[in-house]
This record gives C-alpha cells, structure tokens and sequence, in this order.
C-alpha cells in the first residue's frame, strides 16, 4: 500500500530491528505519518555452475545436473520468502498498531536501495540499521546499503545503531559552515520531528571567522524557529571529536547533512559524513 509521507521502517532481522521499529514508530507519532515495515528481499547468490562434464557422465546427465540446479534455487527462493514472511509477522508484534497512526508492512524482492526509490515518492522518513558498530575511525567502512541509500535517496535517513532505542531529548547538529550544513539546520527548522528538544551546534577543530558567523547565522535560524541552542567548538578532527563527544549522550540524536563533494572527491580523501555515520554510538538523522 503506497500512502502519502510514510516513514518507512527498514527491517532485515539483524540486531538493530527492535531499535529500527521503535525509533520509525516514535518518528511516526512524532510526525502524525503511517509506518511501514519494509523487508527488501535481495536475490541469493547463484549456486556455483556446472562444467561440461557430458562426456564422461553420459548424454543428458549434463541437463539432468543443470535442471536439479535451477530447482535447487527455486526452493531457496521459496524458502527465503517464507523466512522474510515469517520475519515481518514477528517484528509486527514488536508494535501496538494502535500507537501509531496506521501500521502496514511490504515485502519486495530487490536491493534495499532500489526498492527504497520506487517507495520515495510516498515517503516522509527511511529508518534502517546500522549494521555494525566500528571502533577505528580509518578502519571499518560503513555497511554498504546504508551507504548507498543515503546516496541515493533524497528524503531524511535515521541510521540507528543496535541495542535498546532511547527517544531523543536533545539533538546535536555536526556543522562545519559548509552549504551541506546550513541545509541540514533549515531542514530541522522545517520539520517537527524534533520539536521541542533541545539543539546543540557543534563544529569540530580550529575554525575560521567566517564559519564562526555561520553558526551564529545557524543557531539564530533555529532560535526563530522555536528552539533552545547552544553552541560548542570542540578541539580535534570532526570523525574522532564528535563521535567522543557523543559518547556519554544515550538520549540524543546526532544530525547530519548529506555527502557534500562528488563521489571522486570523496573516494580520494574519504567522507566525513561516512565517518561520523560508521562511529556514532547515538542514531543519525541525515538531511538534504
């Protein structure tokens, strides 16, 4: 069912499901939006092909391997369906649907990312897991499907790590005075999910004059706008500082702008924005 500015709950099982369906069902309340909980069924990897063996095993017997070969990943299919079936019927009974204003669930066959597109026009907010908890800022690469939807899609992403979710009473706002962030400070201005918190803008190193009065530009964006907002220069490098900064915050929400270069860009001298998303221990809101 495609039903206008769904937040749709991003489940695959994992450790983070619990936390992704309690977060997309404080979002939906938060946002008076349906929920959807949405399974994006990948194909499994074919099974390893025949070689030419006719000559030795006898005419036909090639077809006969080949034949039991396709059966073989028909069943797999049918299993995997009736396993993602049973998968969503459990993570229903993780939600009352009388807390939220309508509940509905989607199966679909596909990568995550493909599915997620032909969904955006009815979306208001994609909620997935984070997959991982890295501990090296240099390290780990943050999970691929996670990576490419925030590429990819052009609504809000909530990344949330594993573990018991805590409704946020406070966001942080990781603003460097780039472009990207003030966008992500006029997105939280728009938008009610997080009215009424209170706003942190914290911006990472040495900075100049000129970012100095975009903060102040930024803090005075979201004060008009109703909130409370403090302002923190911490010392460090944003992918190191900020993470540890976030640390001792259970009941806070870091916010992000998207990737903010090219993809050449960033595959040259990385991407702050993966950064923060593979070594935060609090969810991360993504805005455009």
């Amino acid at each position: 069912m495609n039903t206008p500015d769904t937040v749709y709950a991003c489940i695959d099982g994992l450790d983070a499901t619990a936390s992704v369906i309690d977060s997309a069902a404080w979002a939906a309340r938060r946002l008076h939006a349906p929920i959807t909980l949405l399974h994006a069924l990948e194909r499994p990897d074919p099974l390893p092909p025949v070689g030419d063996y006719s000559g030795l095993i006898g005419v036909g017997a090639q077809e006969v391997l080949l034949q039991r070969l396709n059966e073989l990943d028909e069943e797999r299919s049918k299993v995997a369906h009736q396993a993602a079936e049973q998968m969503i019927q459990e993570a229903l009974k993780h939600i009352d649907p009388e807390s939220v204003p309508a509940l509905h669930t989607y199966l679909k066959d596909g990568n995550l990312t493909d599915v997620l597109l032909e969904q955006e026009p009815c979306a208001r907010l994609f909620v997935l897991g984070k997959g991982f908890k890295a501990t090296k800022s240099r390290k780990l690469r943050l999970d691929h499907r996670v990576e490419s939807v925030i590429r990819s899609v052009k609504q809000p992403v909530l990344v949330i790590t594993s573990g018991t979710f805590v409704p946020p009473t406070h966001f942080v706002v990781a603003f460097d005075g780039s472009a990207t962030s003030m966008r992500a400070v006029q997105a939280v201005a728009r938008s009610p999910l997080l009215r009424g918190m209170g706003a942190q803008l914290v911006m990472a190193g040495d900075p100049t004059a000129e970012m100095r009065d975009q903060m102040l530009r930024a803090q005075q964006l979201l004060e008009e706008s109703g909130f409370k907002v403090t302002t923190q220069v911490i010392p460090g490098v944003p992918e190191e500082a900020i993470p540890n900064f976030l640390s001792t915050r259970a009941d806070t929400f870091l916010v992000l702008g998207a990737y903010g270069h090219s993809r050449i860009r960033q595959l040259i001298v990385g991407s702050t924005t993966t950064a923060l998303l593979r070594l935060s221990s609090v969810p991360v809101l993504v805005l455009r």
